[in-house]
């Protein structure tokens, strides 16, 4: 049987058989580049391969009622930091949306024009409002974390 040398960052030098159990792979990813970051004015965002994907929380949604309409910016936009990019309007009321970082609209969510709807049938995965270029990377420290959020919404709630 053929023997070959594999070198991990993890591991140190290690024998692994060519053929049969394939050699272990490290992710080098941190989890905490898809974790979502709030705003107070509870928009998430999450970021992959420096584009961020932005929609609202479900606090947001449930609190809006049905999303009838919603008006998204177009792609090539700029904003700054909570600057307003779009509203939702919902049976109960109408709200700005605010951008939680600086960046540039790379990508806006189509599919909200037939069914805006999806807002609050999966306001973190179908129901997502834009992407944007994160332009500076420092504004997410200034952002919740989920479990900060969590605290704030229960803060506001009492």
């Amino acid at each position: 049987m053929a023997l070959r040398v594999v070198r991990s960052v993890y591991t140190a030098a290690r024998l692994v058989p060519w053929r049969g159990c394939p050699a272990r792979s490290f992710s080098c990813t941190s989890r905490l580049l898809s974790d979502r970051k709030y705003t107070d004015k509870h928009e998430w965002i999450s970021i992959e391969n420096g584009i961020g994907t932005v929609g609202i929380s479900s606090y947001a949604q449930e609190s809006l009622g049905d999303v009838v309409y919603c008006t998204l910016p177009e792609v090539g936009k700029k904003f700054n930091k909570m600057d307003e990019f779009g509203t939702l309007e919902s049976v109960k009321a109408a709200t700005e949306l605010f951008s939680p970082l600086t960046g540039e609209i790379t990508e806006i969510n189509e599919a909200l024009a037939d069914d805006p709807g999806l807002v609050n049938k999966s306001c973190y995965d179908e129901g997502w409002l834009i992407k944007v270029t994160v332009d500076v990377p420092s504004e997410l420290d200034e952002l919740m974390s989920e479990e900060a959020y969590k605290k704030y919404v229960k803060s506001i709630e009492d």
